[in-house]
């Protein structure tokens, strides 16, 4: 008899398909309120549990005590309580790989549409306002050959430095827990504590996890040790940076500008500050946003969570090291 898993988002056919031939398929149309009953009883004989956020919490997990794996299609694994998981030696499996060059580019997209005010001038383009010139005022910031400094040097840390060193010949500084050597071999990275780098980069490029180490770990002392025409981007998790202490340093000119795809609350609220704000580009959470990204993340989804069910591991599994103390 095939082992029971819980399915609780919307995959490709094929992917279907794959499951299935490994086990019995419940599906349950994401896990929410509304719904809560539903996903209780199907718990109650699953085996493995795959689908993407949740939250994944301690009540959750105790209506499945024949849980042997999970496996999340998306890098980040915050809704998840990961302690509970591993207390009960569950691993718990993410999706990183493969979306680091998807965003990767949209974080070079941020790069450019800050320093070269693109969304504003289109704007303005489209307002009626361009008279045949360009004035003085709607001039932006080269990016070519300027210091881009990466706080969290992970896989899309090093995807992003790839694109600035060989595509703009940008000097790269890091800062991260542990030495990148192939960032260093490979793209000349400089590897500097943290206030360093705010100080001598043009452009912060920020892709951390959210911890309780990195909530804020960008507020208004980091802000205040940038250049006045520093860009900070932000697309690993909103709350890392104080938000309200972004939006007061591109009101009063601290930093030139900003780009974001993550935000301390999503979605934001529609009375946001930042939405007042010409300086930045915001962008509703669409790192990974391609299809073949998502169905590529999908895909290795499934993968994790087959190799889990069959006593396997590998480098996507984020609590390993945890489960070895359980």
């Amino acid at each position: 008899m095939k082992p029971s898993i819980v399915l609780y988002k919307k995959i490709a056919d094929d992917l279907h398909k794959r499951l299935e031939e490994h086990f019995s398929v419940v599906k349950v149309d994401g896990i929410n309120d509304q719904n809560r009953t539903q996903v209780f009883d199907a718990l109650k004989e699953a085996e493995g549990l795959i689908g993407s956020g949740g939250p994944i919490n301690k009540e959750l997990i105790a209506q499945a005590p024949r849980l042997r794996g999970v496996s999340t299609a998306s890098a980040g694994f915050d809704s998840f309580d990961v302690a509970e998981l591993s207390s009960r030696g569950i691993p718990l499996f993410n999706a990183p790989a493969a979306l680091t060059d998807t965003v990767a580019d949209l974080v070079f997209s941020l790069v450019l549409s800050t320093a070269r005010r693109v969304v504003e001038l289109s704007n303005r383009t489209k307002a009626g306002e361009w008279d045949g010139n360009a004035p003085v005022d709607w001039f932006g910031i080269d990016v070519h050959h300027k210091t881009l400094g990466i706080v969290g040097m992970g896989r899309i840390g090093l995807a992003v430095a790839q694109r600035a060193n060989l595509g703009f010949d940008m000097p790269i500084l890091y800062n991260a827990r542990s030495q990148h050597k192939e960032a260093e071999e490979r793209f000349g990275a400089r590897k500097c504590d943290l206030d360093t780098l705010l100080e001598e980069s043009d452009f912060v490029v920020v892709i951390l996890p959210l911890s309780d180490q990195t909530f804020h770990i960008i507020g208004k002392d980091q802000f205040a040790k940038m250049k006045s025409t520093g860009i900070l981007i932000s697309a690993g998790r909103g709350p890392v940076i104080d938000e309200q202490a972004l939006i007061e340093a591109l009101k009063d000119g601290t930093i030139y500008a900003a780009g974001l795809d993550v935000y301390e609350k999503e979605p934001m609220a529609k009375d946001s500050g930042l939405l007042k704000l010409e300086n930045v580009v915001t962008l509703p959470h669409i790192g990974s946003a391609t299809a073949q990204t998502r169905y590529d993340m999908d895909a290795l989804a499934v993968e994790n969570l087959i190799a889990a069910l069959s006593g396997e591991t590998n480098e996507f599994c984020v609590n390993q090291k945890d489960l070895k103390k359980s």
